[in-house]
């Protein structure tokens, strides 16, 4: 029997959820700061934290069914973990484009978030691939 579970998943799991870590302080940390240099509309300041909390609480189960996907070699919490991506693309994408103001510093750990996002979904299709044949 072959071993059909992706190294390269597997490490950008790790690293994504490393990643993810920083990526939640950092931003919990622009947010808290523009609301204190900027006019900072009200109305604007709950969406935005209520999305960066909702990434997070995705990012767990988007992570673990991810890890037992890959490691169990079944297709069906790999494809879980897939579509909790796409959740997880929209609320980075808002992030990215739609919230009160955007920094530099939002359009570069968005931009690195989405290209591990892209990078791990291109992975997770070819894990589900190679465990369906």
């Amino acid at each position: 029997s072959s071993q059909l579970s992706s190294l390269p998943l597997q490490i950008l799991f790790y690293v994504n959820g490393i990643y993810y870590i920083f990526y939640f302080l950092v931003t919990l940390a622009m947010i808290v700061y523009k609301s204190q240099v900027f006019s900072y509309p009200d109305d604007f300041l709950a969406p935005d934290l209520a999305v960066l909390f909702l990434m997070a609480i995705l990012e767990v189960p988007r992570l673990y069914l991810g890890c037992k996907g890959n490691l169990t070699e079944e297709e069906a919490p790999l494809g879980l973990s897939l579509g909790v991506t796409v959740g997880s693309v929209v609320l980075c994408v808002y992030l990215l484009a739609w919230q009160t103001y955007v920094l530099w510093a939002d359009v570069v750990l968005n931009a690195v978030l989405l290209c591990a996002y892209g990078l791990e979904s291109g992975l997770k299709v070819m894990a589900i691939a190679a465990f369906v044949s």
